[in-house]
């Protein structure tokens, strides 16, 4: 083959390529069970990386302008963010069961189906997210204390404690409507619904955390309201796209009942997804009482390091939703094979990610730390936190997309087995006796963190491998 040839050939690839690229950002109607796997990963996961990076933007946008407060605000949000990670361990776990349903009945070519499974997630996380606002909202001063806070972060961050315990159900149902989206093939719908959150959360924070222009100064508080409201707006967008929208998903009368057989599926799946992610998400909340014990200088540094971890982790969890769709559509659509193909194919491809993260974190740590502040304290904490924790981002990246697999062919009660083993038998312990036993402090955290998390990656890539979730009906 000649020079003229390869350039020609090069061309044609990289302009199908970019053909691609825009197709699945303006939305697609490619049937995820048939053609080019390589393009089936492409067209789903770069939506769902947009969309798991604006997620993040949420955390990074608050801690910014919240930073500008002090050490205290940043460890009140850290605290608070640690308590909503119950709310969003039940968010995702309903995400869970839905996008396991959803995606299979897609498979189907089931869309009454598939509209029917979006109504009985969107009623049962309204439900639950109504018993956690009402004791949420009313103690917040009571939970911050409880959990270590001092008493200068009570008084002053109560407030945004209970506003965002209080609102905790437009967190539910962003993550429950995006999932359906998602796992219907329509991604790039669930891209557009977060651009829109963060946009107005982008343009509130500073308004009315700092009082600009004809704002209040509402401190630590305008955060939470800012995020709120962001968010409270794309959920309403959610719904219009729902009932007047082009997607494959489309909620009419006819679907807007109680299916009994259909929730019990749901609530069967989405107990084991609520699961794994309590399993998880507590695990957290007892690692932050931990680093609590070291003052607010260590728990502000994990905060802001943590955040700058989660936009990093959030792209690849968009890897790895794609990874859930494909299972549970080629699963509905009897391709095992295919779905098996399509998980290694997006494992690698995330480990390469994660691996190409790691080595900045670990050269330039500190560099991440001070985009959000300045205090020489702070910055050492941080800048040590995300160069240990980093170290096992390539395991992270391989351990994502096998759960996430797991999940989208319904067996959403090994990874909670996973979970439960590795963080609660593990990861706790293991982070008490070396912080707090054996005096390495907090950075005995982060060993426990590294440790916990190989350990449930080589777990759930055998269990994947022997290949039993090719038999799973929901």
């Amino acid at each position: 083959m000649n020079r003229n040839s390869l350039y020609k050939n090069s061309a044609n690839n990289f302009r199908s390529i970019l053909r691609s690229i825009m197709e699945s950002i303006s939305g697609t109607d490619q049937d995820f069970t048939e053609g080019s796997l390589g393009r089936a990963i492409l067209l789903l996961s770069i939506p769902m990386v947009l969309e798991m990076t604006m997620e993040s933007v949420f955390a990074v946008v608050d801690i910014f302008f919240v930073s500008k407060l002090g050490p205290s605000a940043v460890a009140t949000v850290g605290i608070t963010e640690s308590l909503m990670t119950i709310v969003y361990a039940i968010g995702m776990g309903l995400a869970v069961g839905t996008t396991a349903l959803v995606s299979r009945r897609i498979g189907e070519k089931n869309r009454d189906g598939a509209s029917f499974v979006a109504f009985q997630a969107i009623l049962t996380g309204l439900i639950i997210s109504l018993l956690i606002a009402i004791p949420g909202a009313s103690f917040a001063s009571r939970l911050l204390d409880i959990m270590g806070a001092e008493e200068k972060m009570i008084s002053d961050g109560f407030m945004y404690t209970s506003i965002m315990l209080g609102s905790n159900g437009i967190i539910m149902l962003l993550f429950i409507i995006n999932a359906v989206f998602r796992s219907a093939g329509d991604p790039a719908i669930s891209m557009r619904v977060l651009l829109l959150a963060n946009l107005i959360n982008i343009l509130l924070d500073p308004m009315l955390i700092l009082g600009i222009g004809p704002f209040p100064e509402l401190g630590i508080k305008g955060a939470a309201i800012a995020t709120a409201t962001g968010r409270g707006i794309g959920v309403a967008y959610q719904f219009w796209l729902l009932f007047n929208g082009r997607g494959r998903v489309r909620l009419l009368p006819v679907h807007m009942y109680v299916q009994i057989k259909v929730l019990l599926s749901l609530i069967r799946l989405s107990l084991g997804g609520i699961g794994q992610s309590l399993i998880a998400t507590t695990s957290w909340i007892c690692l932050v009482r931990i680093i609590a014990e070291f003052g607010s200088g260590a728990l502000a540094g994990y905060t802001i390091a943590i955040r700058v971890i989660v936009f990093t982790l959030l792209p690849s969890w968009g890897l790895s939703n794609a990874a859930a769709t494909l299972v549970g559509q080629n699963l509905g659509a009897r391709q095992p094979e295919r779905a098996q193909r399509s998980v290694w194919l997006t494992a690698r491809v995330n480990m390469i990610f994660m691996g190409l993260v790691s080595i900045v974190f670990i050269t330039v740590p500190d560099f991440f730390i001070r985009i959000f502040i300045q205090d020489p304290e702070i910055v050492g904490y941080g800048a040590v936190c995300l160069r240990i924790i980093s170290c096992g981002f390539v395991f992270y990246g391989l351990g994502m997309v096998m759960i996430q697999a797991l999940n989208g062919a319904g067996d959403t009660a090994t990874p909670t087995a996973i979970n439960l083993v590795c963080f609660w038998m593990v990861e706790i312990p293991l982070a008490c006796l070396l912080a707090l036993k054996l005096g390495i402090e907090e950075n005995g955290v982060y060993i426990a963190i590294i440790s916990a998390e190989s350990l449930a990656t080589l777990i759930a890539a055998l269990i994947f491998s022997r290949g039993k979730w090719k038999l799973r009906q929901v």
